[in-house]
């Protein structure tokens, strides 16, 4: 039963176990088997419990108030699991609530509102040696490559509408506020079994759930729940999702969990105004309506603290999604009347009742499970949201880099001729991509609501839209950062996400474009756990290095990623334009023979095959600032990575051998050596003038090749030379840059500082807020 130190802490805000005791729960009283119920309510009259055991008698099952804290309990006989619950609270002015537990475990499922009697206890976990393996390993060291699911939509059985027809016997379409289900839910089981498959099958290492906890409306995602303790009924029992994540873990997959602290539906069975008045939330959210927490209030705390905590014990979670953060850290978030807007006692406009509570939460959580991973999906530029509480920080280990997200989209989507004027969108995220640990999310927000899908975004024919698909696949493979994709982004579907359908999988089976993407998608997922310089480096600054990241003319970008040893570097070349070229020459950091041992123009994959077979040896000519450099192809819209195998098998040619001529001398006369003077003169004037057109010719021959078929080149593309593979000439020294042949290794390093810095001065500002 509740003690005066549950009492207490429950009041402190760190009540961090309290589903232990509050909610319903199994016990046996005086040798009578039954349940025990205990309930939050301040400041109201009486609490019942009602159900279909007692009739829904609203006066037959009474529970008593506890002397301080607001705290309601009793014991009632003889019920058994799977019963329907509810309170009825008689709130001051005597009206009656009739609310669902919001301790409860398992809810009826939708459109019914009442909670339902659960006993979560008991279940036989094989995940042993999964969870051994991930408190030994470093999650910041090791891949982490996202699948975003919303289990309601991943797959269904049949495509049927689901539900009542209306009169004239049509169902509700897409546009109608409740819009017909499209076949029927998946279970638990069901996922366990498919899901998993799929997703090991696939390569990605986790899977981000979207919100399991029980909520009214389907169109919400989620999103604005009513059952923070209790999984979804519409997929099954609450134990048969912990084996779903348990299947996950078996077959090696983590599993992240959705977790929405920012705000609760105002359904009236929900936990709004729970006694009548405002007792879990502060305020109306002034965009969504929906009811914020008040994170001041220490019996709030105990509640949220103890949930996220729940779902990571009972449920094995291994990371935690935080949404909506901004929404929480901003006290005028949503506000735009400068008359309605508050500031904190500093003056600005952070909510640190807020800030307290999200450095609570992960501090608990690093502290019990120092595993576990803590995310945040916060929009803004928030400072420090991924350092130590103690440092200022709030504490997560990673952040959903919106700004990467929005730039790159927003520069995928732009036509070909225009993208040299938009290729800072492409190169300004890495100014701050080691400033936070950053997940780069091309997840469900951004294929919904008018935005969409990806594939559609991309500019051109249906052939340059999928090699665009590609190409921002692969680039967002090889920047540095975790990864997270939602479903359906790995088919190229065409039409946006929808809730109440499953995705296209039809795609697949019927056309090859999208078998191919598919394809495409599975094998850059494991080239990304097979290469540890993809990973092992990826929030820290010495895990990439520039190769050439300003050359907007022809949209390519050139960098390396270096892994803790350097013999897995790799060296990464991204075309963002349809033109290819058969000869194109970057620096490379060491100098080697080089293979491709990935192209995502491959035919098996859609593209026109252009790429790399043998060996590519480097030369000791400078480029790049870099001592060496190779020559290669460059496919058209395609990125490529090349990896060492050894040293260069390239010989320098031997020097001809001369043989000394004898020679009689004999004295001229003055006339012959002004002849002879201006023959020499003349002479070597041909020669230099020989020398400068050869020049001038190599420098300013276009070496590109228009694609071919699918792939021809824009007009832009015609137009743009290729990049000179030969060194720098007098024009470059004109600006003051010094020649890569007599650029000495501090000089060079200097120089690559300096342009980088130009480049970043030149792309610095803000990243954008999610829209």
């Amino acid at each position: 039963m509740i003690t005066d130190d549950d009492i207490h802490l429950f009041a402190q805000g760190r009540w961090n176990r309290s589903w232990e005791k509050m909610g319903a729960h199994p016990d046996t009283q005086n040798g009578v088997d039954g349940w025990r119920f205990c309930v939050w309510a301040p400041e109201v009259r009486s609490v019942h419990v009602i159900g279909d055991f007692n009739g829904w008698d609203v006066t037959a099952d009474p529970l008593t108030e506890l002397a301080t804290g607001g705290l309601w309990q009793g014991f009632v006989p003889g019920l058994s699991q799977g019963d329907l619950y509810k309170y009825v609270i008689e709130t001051d002015d005597g009206t009656l609530l009739y609310k669902a537990d919001p301790y409860g475990f398992w809810s009826e499922k939708v459109p019914g509102t009442a909670s339902r009697l659960m006993d979560i206890t008991g279940y036989e976990w094989g995940d042993a040696a999964w969870m051994e393996r991930r408190r030994a390993t470093d999650h910041m060291k090791s891949p982490l490559n996202i699948y975003e699911v919303h289990l309601g939509s991943w797959r269904r059985h049949g495509d049927q509408p689901q539900g009542e027809p209306r009169e004239d016997g049509t169902y509700p379409g897409p546009m109608d506020p409740f819009p017909a289900q499209i076949g029927e839910y998946y279970s638990y089981n069901d996922l366990a079994v498919e899901l998993i498959d799929y997703v090991r099958d696939m390569g990605y290492t986790h899977i981000e759930i979207l919100p399991v906890q029980e909520h009214p409306f389907d169109g919400s995602w989620g999103y604005q729940g009513t059952g923070y303790f209790a999984a979804t009924a519409r997929y099954g029992e609450p134990k048969q999702l912990m084996h779903l994540i348990d299947a996950a873990h078996a077959a090696g997959i983590g599993v992240i969990l959705d977790w929405v602290p920012g705000g609760f539906c105002a359904d009236a069975q929900g936990l709004a105004t729970f006694n009548g008045h405002m007792l879990y939330e502060r305020e109306i959210h002034p965009n969504w309506g929906t009811h914020k927490f008040d994170f001041g209030r220490g019996e709030v705390r105990s509640f949220l603290v103890s949930n996220v905590l729940f779902w990571i014990e009972l449920f094995h979670a291994d990371g935690i999604r935080m949404d909506g953060v901004s929404s929480m850290l901003y006290l005028n978030f949503g506000v735009d009347d400068p008359s309605q807007k508050k500031f904190n006692k500093y003056g600005d406009e952070g909510d640190l009742d807020a800030i307290d509570f999200i450095r609570q939460v992960n501090t608990t959580v690093e502290l019990a499970f120092p595993d576990v991973m803590m995310m945040a999906e916060e929009s803004t530029a928030w400072p420090l949201v991924t350092y130590p509480p103690e440092d200022g920080g709030l504490g997560f280990n990673y952040k959903w880099d919106m700004g990467w997200m929005n730039d790159t989209l927003h520069y995928m989507q732009t036509d070909f001729p225009w993208r040299p004027g938009n290729h800072n969108l492409l190169t300004f995220s890495i100014m701050y991509a080691f400033s936070e640990n950053f997940i780069l999310p091309l997840s469900h927000d951004e294929v919904v609501h008018g935005k969409c899908s990806l594939i559609g975004r991309m500019p051109g024919d249906w052939w340059r839209q999928f090699a665009g698909l590609r190409t921002l696949a692969f680039y967002q493979m090889t920047h540095p950062g975790a990864k997270l994709n939602f479903m359906g982004n790995e088919i190229a579907q065409f039409i946006e996400w929808r809730y109440y359908e499953s995705i296209q999988w039809f795609l697949t089976d019927q056309y090859e474009t999208h078998a191919g993407h598919q394809r495409f998608i599975r094998a850059l997922n494991h080239l990304y756990t097979e290469q540890p310089a993809l990973y092992q480096l990826g929030y820290v600054e010495k895990g990439f290095e520039w190769i050439d990241p300003d050359n907007a003319e022809q949209s390519i970008v050139s960098f390396v990623r270096h892994g803790d040893d350097p013999d897995d570097d790799l060296v990464i070349l991204i075309n963002f334009d349809p033109a290819y070229y058969e000869t194109y020459r970057i620096g490379v950091p060491r100098e080697g023979d080089y293979v491709e041992i990935f192209n995502s123009d491959t035919t098996d994959f859609g593209g026109s095959g252009k790429g790399n077979a043998g060996t590519l040896s480097s030369h000791p000519e400078p480029e790049h600032g870099f001592e060496d450099s190779i020559e290669l192809t460059v496919p058209p819209l395609a990125g490529i990575v090349l990896k060492r195998r050894g040293p260069s098998s390239y010989k320098p040619p031997k020097p001809k051998k001369t043989t000394a001529r004898k020679t009689t001398a004999r004295k001229a006369s003055a006339g012959t050596k002004a002849t002879g003077a201006k023959k020499t003169a003349a002479k070597a004037k041909a020669t230099a003038s020989k020398t400068t057109k050869a020049a001038a010719t190599k420098a300013g021959k276009p070496a590109a090749k228009k694609a071919s078929g699918s792939a021809k080149t824009t007009g832009a593309a015609k137009k743009a030379p290729a990049k000179s593979t030969t060194k720098r000439t007098s024009a470059a020294k004109a600006d003051g840059a010094p020649t890569s042949s007599t650029r000495t290794a501090p000089a060079k390093a200097a120089a690559r500082k300096t342009a980088k810095a130009a480049h970043g001065a030149a792309a610095a500002r803000k990243a954008d807020p999610e829209a």
